[in-house]
């Protein structure tokens, strides 16, 4: 009986998730780079680890670390020689969620985050997040600039919050979520990729949502929240997209 894969520790899911050579073949299928696989590259390439530090970040053995590069590199440069799209999605990962035991970066915003939320959030607490921008739902997952966070208590909010995103886009803003410990997200477009990346740190989705951030949560406290199963995002370009969609095997 084969062992069971281990999952590898992402920092983060990518900004962007999708990449188009300007003159692309018509119906070319794309070259799909798991998200462990760009966490090799990210680490060794681009933070100059070694193969063995980058071992000990993402918690697997250096030999592993090996063939998870290898097989990135080789298909980096498969779309580069033949022109092909690349997507990055799917693969054996969990998200850090910037707990102390679990997080090697001291400046990490993940880790502020979760050291700032934890005595906050009981056992008790349903943590509601909302894209927000003046009161309303902001429309765009990926491009949002600050949550509104709830915590529902009792079937009533007891306190919320706006929450800077610092920075971070797309799918990068699962990590975001999670650190803040979220059950729940409220929004408006998402595109498939954060959408998958939601689903890997167990957040449930609201999609498809408009108007003002309060009346949301108080319409999904009472059952009566008007939302969209299967919201796409439709305000999309190349330089930035974030509609792949990808899934993997790891819990959350």
């Amino acid at each position: 009986m084969p062992r069971p894969v281990k999952c590898r520790k992402v920092c983060h899911y990518p900004r962007v998730l999708e990449f188009l050579p300007a003159h692309a073949e018509a119906q070319r299928s794309p070259i799909l780079l798991t998200v462990d696989e760009y966490e090799t590259i990210r680490l060794i390439d681009r933070e100059g680890f070694s193969q063995e530090a980058c071992g000990e970040w993402m918690q697997v053995a250096r030999t592993t670390v090996q063939k998870i590069y290898d097989s990135a590199r080789k298909k980096l440069a498969e779309a580069l020689v033949e022109g092909a799209p690349l997507h990055i999605e799917g693969g054996e990962f969990r998200l850090c969620d910037g707990k102390s035991a679990g997080c090697g970066c001291t400046d990490c915003f993940k880790r502020q985050y979760h050291q700032q939320y934890e005595k906050q959030k009981g056992d008790a607490v349903m943590r509601i997040a909302v894209t927000h921008e003046n009161g309303q739902i902001f429309q765009h997952f990926g491009r949002t600039e600050q949550f509104k966070i709830y915590d529902v208590q009792d079937g009533r909010v007891v306190s919320s919050q706006v929450v800077g995103t610092n920075g971070s886009g797309h799918g990068a803003l699962a990590g975001v979520l999670t650190a803040l410990k979220a059950d729940a997200l409220i929004c408006g477009g998402i595109g498939g990729g954060a959408q998958a990346a939601l689903a890997a740190a167990g957040i449930q989705l609201y999609g498809g949502v408009s108007g003002e951030a309060d009346r949301a949560v108080q319409a999904l406290l009472k059952d009566e929240l008007d939302f969209d199963a299967d919201v796409r995002c439709d305000h999309h370009d190349h330089h930035g997209a974030e509609h792949t969609c990808g899934t993997h095997t790891c819990g959350s």
